[in-house]
């Protein structure tokens, strides 16, 4: 049996009482944190939780040596993830690869910022286009592919939620800042005028805690702002209804013009 266990946005209390069950009873426990992080806990308070160890998984363990599958095929085994378990492709390919070796398995769903992202900003979750990820540039790196997706969600006259690249082993996780900079620096060579520093965006950090931080302004002042601690987010909004408008001048700060428009 391998069980695919969401660890929730921030804390050990995101787990479910169904995971917390399934995580008590299985023989191993393996973790990734590459696809994502929780910043409200640590590992061993987790094991406190459970009473049971924790076994950290690198990519490269998860997806070319497939320990938690390996291990699968002789006991109960579960593989933890912050957020929800298969958002990641990596772990839709390891469900895959279950199937084909006839591993039983069973999903525990937890939140995910696919859906708190829209909810904190007041925007309707069934307007968003495609999910985009901006990743650290590097030398001769530098893809447009994050810019280009928020065009096509445009078009649609749909939102397009923003998640931001994190390098765990090197701790280093994507501001807010540096992502709409990134989106800025692409703009200046498309000129297409998809994202300036006149539009609107939302910036979120730490959704899933108890004071998570949404603030929504124009580039030119969101890109200044001190979002704090990791994980960060964007929002680029598109054809807003009144009620979602309404919502990011209230309670996200966004100016009123926005409001009136």
């Amino acid at each position: 049996m391998l069980y695919f266990i969401g660890l929730g946005l921030y804390d050990e209390k995101d787990i479910s009482l169904k995971g917390i069950e399934a995580l008590k009873n299985v023989d191993d426990i393996y973790a990734e944190f590459y696809t994502a992080d929780l910043f409200g806990t640590t590992l061993s308070a987790i094991e406190d939780m459970i009473s049971k160890e924790i076994t950290v998984l690198t990519r490269e363990e998860v997806e070319e040596y497939n320990i938690p599958l390996n291990a699968a095929m002789k006991k109960d085994v579960a593989f933890l993830a912050a957020g929800d378990p298969l958002i990641a492709t990596t772990h839709t390919d390891m469900m895959i690869e279950a199937k084909k070796l006839n591993i039983e398995t069973i999903v525990i769903h937890s939140s995910s910022i696919i859906s708190a992202a829209p909810g904190l900003a007041g925007l309707q979750a069934y307007k968003f286009g495609k999910v985009t990820t901006i990743p650290f540039p590097e030398e001769n790196y530098f893809p447009h592919s994050p810019y280009l997706a928020i065009k096509v969600n445009k078009e649609l006259k749909a939102h397009t939620l923003v998640l931001l690249d994190i390098r765990a082993h090197e701790n280093l996780y994507m501001t807010a800042n540096e992502g709409l900079e990134y989106l800025l620096r692409v703009e200046d060579e498309r000129k297409e005028n998809i994202v300036s520093e006149e539009s609107l965006a939302v910036g979120i950090a730490r959704a899933g805690s108890d004071k998570p931080f949404v603030r929504a302004d124009k580039v030119k002042t969101l890109i200044k702002e001190d979002f704090g601690g990791p994980l960060h987010c964007l929002i680029i909004p598109e054809n807003l209804h009144f009620m979602e408008a309404e919502y990011l001048v209230k309670i996200c700060g966004a100016p009123e013009e926005f409001l009136e428009e």
